[in-house]
């Protein structure tokens, strides 16, 4: 008996009980699917990250230092000649803005209010920070030197404020305080600070949160990813010293690179997917378990055909091709069933996952893990196939015959 006929009794087998073949394959084709669906999430997942927040990988942020400095001393505070001293000694920084904050009710109109974060800075904050303006501008270095009381709101103040609408919220006019401030802009998301009024850095000293050259936090770009740690060295001696410190164990403010962060971020997630698969994959292994127990079944149903076969002069060999092949075609069926399934979810949430969130990337089709999920079918249709397939195959002719 050559392949092709073995290949044929194998198909009219597996027709022959077509509910307990397609019953069979659930496993297999559950499996498969999840696979494909998992590993499609999670590649998403990994690019819609890579594409939010890939252009922070030169950001540097600078903070004043929590607490009391080891050795009893109290923090300095963060100033305008910091931030000037970081932009001319520091070659490695291609920009850097300054950030006051702080916290303000938020009204628009009586009875509608929302307390929501105050944010002052410069006009390099957007690029700065990886920010963009989703309807209107950002403010422009004249209105920042006239200290004009203009807005741009963050996406969830607008949800509170204007129901969600940033047209709406366009060229409207809100009170923080006592002072009422024109909404040039509202910006995209960045799944952080959505919270935020983000004004112009002498406006919102001159009007809400005071001081006169102290400053919250730096936010810095390195020239790029490779020079992210001449960067950090560089601030970190252009601080100690402007702060007159000789110990860096006694430094009162934090230079962080967020290019570590990012990383230990994406090393999660390709975690998270690889654990997600595992656990897929114990759906393949019931279907492996699945496979050989009707494998079993089914040489125990054909034993007397085993026997007139052998009887007739088939060999060991032909018998054990005939069942193996015949659990690889089932499990092989089921693969491609799960790769039509899985394939077509993840064509679908390519369709629907944008339209629900812009924080999350759509699924992609991995070829790799459909071209694995279909190999490790095959591969479990063999193994769950060998042993009825063996114990087939060293069955005596006159035992055989015997059965009933």
């Amino acid at each position: 008996m050559n392949f092709t006929e073995a290949l044929i009794i194998a198909w009219r087998a597996l027709r022959s009980n077509r509910l307990r073949s397609a019953l069979t394959m659930v496993g297999i084709v559950i499996g498969v699917t999840a696979v494909i669906v998992l590993v499609g999430l999670g590649d998403g997942m990994k690019a819609g990250f890579n594409k939010t927040f890939g252009a922070l990988a030169t950001a540097i942020i600078v903070q004043k230092a929590e607490g009391a400095v080891p050795g009893g001393g109290t923090p300095h505070d963060l100033k305008d000649g910091d931030l000037s001293a970081i932009l001319s000694k520091a070659p490695a920084v291609a920009s850097a803005t300054p950030l006051l904050s702080g916290s303000g009710i938020i009204y628009n109109g009586p009875g509608t209010q929302y307390r929501g974060k105050i944010f002052g800075s410069t006009t390099d904050y957007l690029g700065v920070n990886n920010r963009e303006v989703k309807v209107g501008r950002m403010f422009t270095a004249a209105e920042e030197r006239a200290r004009a009381k203009v807005a741009l709101l963050g996406p969830e103040v607008v949800t509170e404020l204007f129901g969600g609408d940033p047209n709406t919220a366009l060229d409207s006019t809100i009170r923080i305080g006592r002072y009422n401030f024109k909404v040039i802009g509202v910006m995209k998301t960045d799944g952080n600070f959505d919270d935020i009024a983000l004004m112009p850095l002498g406006t919102a000293r001159a009007y809400l949160l005071g001081g006169t050259d102290t400053i919250t936090s730096i936010a810095a770009k390195a020239t790029g990813v490779e020079q992210v740690d001449a960067a950090v060295d560089q601030v970190t001696n252009v601080l100690m010293e402007r702060h007159n410190i000789k110990d860096p164990g006694k430094r009162d403010f934090s230079v962080t690179a967020l290019q570590s962060q990012l990383e230990k971020i994406s090393q999660f997630l390709m975690f998270l997917t690889l654990f997600t698969v595992a656990v897929a994959g114990i759906s393949l292994i019931v279907g492996a378990i699945g496979v050989a127990n009707i494998m079993l079944v089914s040489v125990t149903e054909r034993t007397r055909e085993i026997g007139i076969r052998k009887a007739i002069g088939a060999r060991r060999s032909a018998i054990m091709m005939q069942f193996l092949i015949e659990s690889t075609v089932l499990a092989g069926i089921g693969g491609l069933i799960g790769i039509t399934f899985g394939s077509g979810i993840v064509f679908a949430g390519q369709q629907i996952i944008p339209k629900l969130t812009d924080n999350f990337g759509p699924p992609q089709i991995s070829w790799i893990a459909i071209t694995v999920a279909f190999l490790v079918s095959l591969f479990i249709g063999l193994v769950a196939g060998g042993y009825p397939a063996f114990r087939a195959a060293k069955l005596r002719p006159i035992e055989a015959l015997r059965y009933e």
